[in-house]
């Protein structure tokens, strides 16, 4: 994309005054380094409809999730600690309860950085974004909850849109969904569908930026437009002329032309803009962006209900029928080659599915992304293409991230935060792409390309795993998404805190989940024993293990789906709602919902995806806040282990009024305290029996009162008929098991009734080999 024109410039100005910014605040004889920067009246204007004053100071970041509120919402006040993104595997930032006084660290750094900036460097408007993206992202500016690299990329979005025109009094939201990823992504059965599978995600991660790279070129618009893209959605600020909408439809007409040829018809670009006031995106408190915000995906609704509409001819005229493609099922491609060329009797499989297994076999160890119109490019790994209107592109995939590349345009750099890497004498426009891509290294040679070591398969997983060997899938997403979108700011709603939220929810899942899983004890462990962290003090987990079994498909914006060992997966569950939650300031109304599916390596894919969409669903239907797992459903806090009694619904709390609350109170506590116990396989083989009779007993016996749960026939089932069961159990554990009161009491216990399932699965499984 040529770098020359006035939004370009526009945006230019406003990322060289943040960086300045920045300078001046870490050390004022860095000024004399800086370039005497002069508002022009695009610039100007920018500013005053963002409410961005040369008076502002930079100070103490207050968490912007303190402020989503839809039914309960927080009653504490959280502030980020002054820090800059580390190069790489950033660790997760927890806010505190107080405000940071030293900034001394932090001053060091940024003065460090700029110190030697050149002319290159101040004219490089990637480079100078990321600057105040690493500096400036725990910082606040003007409003103490909106952080400096929102309000300078937000107002460098409204500058090169009204860059055209100054007088602007309107502009334009682009709002983009491609739908139907879940079909792309999880009806695939084959062998090898675990790395076909993650690929697929990937190769849609890259989709989305094509459409966007295509929407930016048309508008000639800069990066720092783009409000948020990740996951299949997009938003982009542009202005409110007639080529933009041109070019919306344009670019919705083409891509969905190319997406019908190349998934027939499973994935579909739904793509709008929606005109609105210039004076409803500033930072006066005002809920008329985030209206219109809404009503730009609302309206997304119309175009998916008509999907291809403009290419139904093609839907409607006869074709011929062919084998269908083992992995994915069409039948519209007449030559099928196999899927894996050095096995016996492989799957034989379309072009699009070759190209995915394929490109899942290499995919470990990407460090940069290459966009290009060339073909012709040496030492990478892979390529992917995309043929728009007779025009192709080519993303070209490297393990050097000092990559030469002629006539790249584009170099995305994956999770990678090291600013020299972004300087001109390496790239002319790098650009950092988030990428959730945490996965251990296969111990076995790739037998679809020769030499080649990809990530850990399924069947290494398993063999990994404690107990049994089987294969966890983990599959989650942030509750209530939508609304807190759409009204959970309240009258906060601006665009610089909208995208805010959209980069602080993208970051966990994008950045900090692969810190967690590759720096467990770091970003997690270390912060439960010290109890430094006052968001994790009441923390828990069963293992103080790395996890080193794991392999994430996808995890994006606000979701996740995750293979590895099945006891990783779940410990891996507790670990990422425990930090979300404390990431959030355990605001509670930003929760997540989980499902857990437990299968053999060989089990086909798709199935176990779908299995652990049926307990995420569960969860859902739970109440949300909820893991569904071993076939139950519980909130999270019953799972983890209940600290305060009054989460217990009222009435069964009223039921129980007279029993007295027990030490171990839910599942994780029995299992740690059995796995401290190491009671041996024997006397946990009869525990774990008993304890499902016990439950299958009390299951049974409840089927009469499907009709009215709640009554005291029915709750005196539910919490009283375990007890003969339970003595006749405890009597035959040895001496040391039995002469632990707690463990033995909290287990007679009715309040730990409906958990006898659970936990018995969750030992049997631990100790089945």
């Amino acid at each position: 994309m040529i770098q020359t024109s006035a939004t370009f410039n526009a945006a230019l100005q406003i990322a060289q005054q943040a960086v300045t910014l920045l300078a001046k605040w870490a050390d004022p004889q860095l000024a004399n380094k800086c370039p005497r920067l002069t508002d022009d009246n695009i610039v100007t204007k920018a500013k005053q409809i963002l409410s961005w004053t040369d008076q502002y100071e930079l100070k103490t970041l207050r968490s912007l999730f303190d402020y989503v509120k839809l039914d309960k919402g927080q009653d504490k006040q959280y502030y980020w600690q002054p820090k800059a993104i580390e190069d790489s595997n950033p660790t997760i930032p927890y806010p505190q309860l107080e405000a940071a006084s030293d900034f001394s660290n932090l001053k060091t750094e940024i003065k460090t950085a700029i110190d030697h900036l050149n002319d290159d460097d101040w004219q490089n408007l990637s480079f100078l974004t990321l600057i105040i993206e690493k500096f400036g992202s725990f910082l606040s500016l003007g409003e103490s909850d909106v952080a400096l690299v929102d309000i300078a990329k937000t107002t460098a979005a409204v500058a090169a849109a009204i860059a055209n025109n100054s007088n602007a009094t309107e502009l334009s939201l682009i709002a983009g969904d491609l739908s139907g990823i879940q079909k792309f992504i999880y009806t695939i059965s084959s062998d090898g569908a675990l790395k076909s599978l993650r690929a697929r995600s990937f190769y849609l991660e890259l989709v989305t930026e094509e459409i966007v790279q295509q929407l930016l070129i048309g508008l000639k618009l800069p990066r720092t437009n783009i409000i948020y893209a990740g996951g299949g959605n997009l938003y982009i600020l542009a202005d409110a002329t007639e080529n933009t909408k041109k070019t919306v439809e344009q670019v919705r007409e083409q891509f969905n032309e190319w997406l019908l040829k190349e998934f027939e018809g499973k994935v579909f670009l739904a793509l709008d803009c929606l005109k609105f006031s210039i004076a409803h995106i500033g930072t006066v408190a005002t809920a008329k962006f985030s209206a219109h915000w809404s009503d730009a995906t609302t309206q997304l609704a119309a175009y998916k209900s008509r999907k291809f509409a403009n290419q139904i001819s093609d839907f409607t005229e006869p074709r011929e029928s062919h084998e269908p493609c083992g992995v994915c099922h069409r039948d519209d491609v007449e030559t099928l080659k196999p899927l894996n060329p050095n096995e016996p009797n492989s799957a034989l499989a379309c072009g699009t599915c070759c190209r995915m297994f394929r490109l899942g076999s290499r995919m470990f160890g990407i460090k940069v992304i290459v966009r290009s119109s060339r073909e012709d490019i040496k030492d990478k790994l892979d390529t992917l293409s995309f043929e728009i209107s007779g025009t192709k592109v080519y993303y070209h995939l490297f393990q050097n991230w000092k990559q030469i590349v002629p006539d790249s345009d584009t170099a995305l750099l994956v999770n990678d935060w090291t600013l020299e890497h972004y300087q001109f004498k390496h790239f002319r426009n790098a650009l950092p792409l988030l990428l959730g891509n945490y996965g251990q290294q296969s111990q076995e040679e790739s037998e679809e390309v020769e030499g080649t070591i990809g990530f850990m398969r399924a069947g290494e997983m398993a063999q990994e795993a404690k107990g049994i060997n089987r294969v966890g899938y983990l599959r989650m997403d942030v509750d209530r998404l939508g609304q807190i979108f759409a009204k959970g700011l309240g009258g906060k709603q601006t665009l610089p805190r909208l995208a805010g939220l959209s980069r602080q929810m993208s970051y966990f899942f994008k950045v900090y989940l692969n810190s967690l899983a590759k720096k467990r004890q770091e970003d997690f462990i270390a912060h439960c024993e010290s109890k430094n962290i006052g968001v994790l003090n009441n923390a828990k987990y069963l293992t103080a293990g790395e996890r080193k079994n794991l392999l994430f498909i996808y995890s994006g914006g606000d979701d996740l789906f995750v293979s590895g060992a099945w006891n990783e997966i779940v410990e891996f569950a507790f670990d990422v709602y425990q930090c979300f939650r404390a990431y959030t300031g355990n605001n509670p109304d930003i929760t997540l919902s989980a499902g857990i599916s437990i299968d053999n390596n060989k089990s086909p894919l798709y199935q176990a995806a779908y299995a652990s969409g049926e307990a995420e669903d569960a969860a859902k239907g739970n109440g949300r806040d909820s893991l569904g797992l071993f076939g139950q459903v519980f909130k999270w806090d019953e799972w983890l282990g209940i600290e305060d009694i009054n989460i217990i619904d009222s009435e069964i709390k009223q039921y129980l009024d007279s029993e007295t609350k027990p030490v171990l109170l839910g599942i994780l506590p029995f299992v740690k305290r059995l796995e401290q116990q190491n009671i041996g396989v024997n006397y946990s083989r009869n525990f774990v029996r008993n304890l499902l009779i016990t439950a299958q007993i009390q299951e049974e016996a409840l089927k009469k009162f499907e009709e009215d749960k709640q009554s005291k026939e029915a709750l005196g089932t539910r919490y009283y008929l375990h007890l003969p069961k339970i003595a006749y159990t405890l009597a035959r554990l040895p001496k040391n098991v039995l002469d632990d009161s707690d463990f033995r009491t909290s287990l007679k216990s009715p309040y730990n009734a409906p958990y006898f399932r659970a936990i018995a699965t969750w030992i049997e499984l631990l100790n089945r080999s």
